[in-house]
């Protein structure tokens, strides 16, 4: 199932495409992306670091 995230052009919640577990600064865990309807990319920040 693909991770669903907010995006901010299409301001509405939507599935990302190629998405990728990351690490940010941080050290948190985050899910980076694209939208599916325009492709503009998108970040979904996960629990826990």
């Amino acid at each position: 199932m693909a991770e669903k995230g907010y995006c901010v052009k299409c301001k509405s919640k939507k599935e990302m495409k190629d998405e990728q577990k990351v690490t940010m600064k941080n050290g948190r865990n985050a899910m980076k992306g694209k939208c599916t309807s325009c492709g503009t990319g998108m970040y979904k920040i996960l629990g826990g670091k």
